[in-house]
């Protein structure tokens, strides 16, 4: 069984609520612009929602970024340091990462890996409605980052 890449690109949304899907569109687009070499290092992974199941993915990683559309951060996106905790989110359902960092934790009894939010600006969330003008463009720097994010994470410490 070969090792799992160091680097995990989680982003979630429904593709079917306009904006809400720039977790997902990120996703695909960082993995359609991401150099050859770099690819082998990175794996990707898409979904509605974050779940206790997630947890599983995190194992083997150095770093993990998680990417999802948000109404509460400026344009065109927040990025941050995350760490495990109990929250509210904390259920069988739908986790917020930082809880589906700590349900890590308990299962393993160690640390969970390095990770980032990237929040991406959004602002229509309506079933049926297509990407914002404001959400393809706040994309499009989300993209830019994310490029520059992954390299440099590849090029730390042995990644």
């Amino acid at each position: 069984m070969s090792a799992k890449p160091a680097i995990l690109v989680l982003g979630w949304g429904n593709l079917s609520r306009g904006d809400d899907a720039l977790g997902p569109l990120f996703v695909a687009g960082l993995q359609e612009r991401l150099a050859v070499e770099l690819l082998q290092q990175v794996e990707f992974l898409e979904d509605y929602q974050l779940q206790v199941e997630h947890a599983l993915d995190l194992e083997g990683r150095r770093h993990v970024l998680f990417v999802d559309a948000s109404l509460d951060c400026p344009a065109p996106f927040l990025v941050g340091p995350l760490h495990a905790r109990r929250d509210t989110s904390y259920t069988s359902h739908a986790l917020s990462p930082e809880a589906l960092m700590q349900v890590f934790e308990d299962l393993h009894g160690h640390a969970a890996p390095a990770a980032t939010l990237l929040a991406l600006r959004a602002e229509v969330f309506g079933l049926g409605e297509p990407l914002s003008a404001l959400a393809q463009g706040n994309l499009q720097a989300g993209l830019q980052w994310g490029l520059n994010w992954v390299r440099q994470t590849a090029n730390s410490q042995g990644a």
